[in-house]
């Protein structure tokens, strides 16, 4: 999987590939059972419960000079701290553009409830 990521994150600046890694990394860490996909079509990285919709849990979308990292449910999901943004119905997301962003414990928290949040 390591050489598709790599290969999917080729067409991007360094810095935000740094930036994927680095949040893929923490993903993992605090989901380690999640179902990675590489949705080539979305430009995305998937994580979740299994390869369907309903088991998305998260998603990495790397953007011009940043990523979203993406929450199928986050209209549903407690955000103490303000980090979601978004107005649709149910997606929310957190615009990463540093590791401070990556390390934030509140970020962490939000992926911890949407794993529970089916």
């Amino acid at each position: 999987m390591n050489e598709e990521i790599t290969a999917f994150l080729a067409a991007y600046a360094p810095p935000v590939q740094e930036l994927a890694l680095r949040t893929r990394a923490m993903v993992l860490e605090v989901f380690p059972q999640a179902v990675e996909q590489i949705d080539l079509t979305a430009r995305m990285l998937a994580y979740g419960h299994d390869r369907t919709y309903k088991g998305l849990v998260c998603v990495i979308m790397p953007i011009k000079g940043a990523l979203n990292l993406g929450f199928a449910r986050g209209a549903e999901l407690p955000d103490p701290t303000g980090l979601l943004e978004g107005t649709g119905k149910r997606a929310r997301h957190v615009k990463l553009k540093s590791a401070a962003d990556v390390n934030n414990p509140a970020l962490q928290a939000l992926i911890q409830a949407a794993i529970g949040a089916e």
